[in-house]
């Protein structure tokens, strides 16, 4: 699949779930109203509709929520998929709050999985509280060790919050070099209303990265997984340390990947509106599997060059739906 820009679109996130058993302060409003459960997709549904993707040359696949773990039955989908794998898929992943990883770690590893990235802001249990709201850090970095003794490589995903965690980088670097998960920092994006203002969060990782370099040797690395990180080897800890840059330096130009929601709403853009409906040419059984392939090259066909996010006071969110709903 190529988009109007000549970009070659190889990577599928698919959000499984848009609930989640946390509520972020930066991803979504405490008082959150989700989906009602007619409307979501069932796990069969988004396999037929991976296996489309796939046969049009999508690589990679990650699932993604919400917290994708908390679906109900959702192993049986990473089974599904990593039977795909050799077959036109080459790597299936999942983006976790490692809530869920202690009891179904081994399963994943059974299933295909072999990298997962856990969202992890802090390491200060406090700081985890009040960031998450409900969450408890013992439970996620049980999870985080689970993960390590099933076999599986663990990337920490750290959001920059000014104010908030933005005394933990070295720390966070040194802990994952001391158990050999790469870490990788995202600056904060303005979509969905969360009941504050985005701007008294926003850290420019620019101005991190160059902090950091006064204490760590950090050297451009040629390593990519596919997903918009730009990675810095560590020369301390031999790990990487990846940057994901939306607002300060956008990686729209290389953009490979499309995001698929529980719905069936397929966004081109994580920072667009557009969007097309694959629910409909799904359940037409007139269509077949040829319709439904069809309908995806339209949508990719229409996906736009690049996003617009911009964060400014009181400028409110560059797209009205919350990350959860989008897929990562």
């Amino acid at each position: 699949m190529l988009d109007p820009f000549g970009r070659r679109i190889s990577y599928l996130r698919v959000s499984v779930t848009d609930r989640c058993d946390l509520r972020c302060t930066y991803c979504m409003a405490e008082d959150m109203t989700f989906l009602p459960k007619a409307k979501v997709l069932t796990l069969e549904e988004i396999d037929r509709l991976c296996g489309a993707f796939v046969s049009l040359g999508v690589e990679r696949i990650r699932l993604t929520g919400g917290e994708p773990l908390v679906r109900r039955g959702v192993l049986s989908l990473f089974r599904s998929l990593g039977a795909r794998i050799g077959d036109g898929l080459k790597e299936l992943t999942v983006t976790t709050n490692g809530s869920q990883l202690a009891k179904m770690a081994d399963d994943l590893f059974a299933a295909g999985v072999r990298r997962i990235n856990v969202s992890m802001d802090t390491l200060d249990p406090a700081t985890f509280t009040a960031v998450t709201r409900w969450g408890k850090l013992e439970q996620t970095l049980d999870g985080i060790f689970a993960a390590k003794a099933a076999g599986l490589q663990v990337k920490i995903n750290a959001v920059a919050l000014r104010g908030v965690n933005d005394g933990e980088y070295d720390r966070l670097l040194a802990w994952c070099g001391q158990y050999g998960f790469d870490l990788t920092l995202i600056e904060t994006m303005p979509m969905g209303e969360i009941s504050a203002d985005r701007t008294d969060y926003y850290l420019p990782l620019s101005e991190v990265r160059r902090d950091l370099s006064r204490r760590w040797t950090l050297t451009p690395s040629a390593h990519a997984t596919g997903g918009p990180a730009r990675y810095y080897d560590v020369a301390e800890t031999g790990q990487r340390l990846g940057v994901i840059t939306p607002m300060t330096h956008n990686f729209c130009e290389s953009c490979n990947r499309v995001r698929l929601t529980c719905t069936g709403t397929l966004y081109m853009c994580l920072g667009q509106e557009d969007a097309a409906d694959l629910r409909a040419p799904l359940r037409d059984p007139e269509l077949g599997d040829v319709g439904l392939r069809d309908a995806i090259l339209s949508a990719i066909s229409r996906k736009p060059r690049g996003h617009d996010f911009v964060i400014g006071r009181n400028a409110g969110p560059a797209v009205s739906r919350h990350m959860s709903v989008t897929g990562g």
